[in-house]
């Protein structure tokens, strides 16, 4: 994924990473329907709620030729919303400016131009987001048997 395609989801999130901070992504070998309904059954199998799934790809779409655009860029791509009271305690106990970062995505994608299915989310550069990072690695592992 290039930075520029990573920053904008990340602005989409709400929250724009730092500049040290990275992104863990995946691709995946499985349709996009497929991808989405595991990682939503991840994050619930973690008892977390979804409190939006931001269909960027379809808004991209939708509004291509309003705002002059001239590709496709998606086939589908969402953005999954959620936050962790255990975990933002944690980081927010650790760190009060951590609510910055608050609520917490993995974006999925799948390219208008074909290709693999990717996930991905932010991966924070500060120490105090460590739980984050376990967090948002462990569910797409688990949604995805990843290693």
């Amino acid at each position: 994924m290039t930075r520029t395609l990573a920053l904008a989801l990340a602005v989409t999130l709400g929250a724009t990473p730092a500049l040290t901070d990275s992104f863990a992504t995946h691709e995946l070998d499985e349709s996009f329907d497929d991808a989405a309904f595991a990682l939503e059954s991840e994050i619930v199998a973690h008892g977390l709620v979804i409190d939006l799934v931001s269909h960027v790809g379809p808004m991209l779409a939708r509004t291509k030729e309003d705002v002059g655009g001239t590709v496709d860029l998606f086939d589908d791509a969402r953005i999954y919303i959620f936050c962790s009271a255990t975990v933002s305690r944690a980081v927010m106990e650790t760190d009060p400016m951590n609510l910055r970062h608050c609520p917490y995505g993995i974006h999925l994608y799948s390219m208008a131009d074909g290709g693999a299915v990717t996930v991905g989310h932010i991966v924070y550069s500060d120490d105090s987001m460590a739980p984050v990072n376990d967090l948002l690695a462990t569910i797409v592992a688990g949604a995805f048997a990843l290693d």
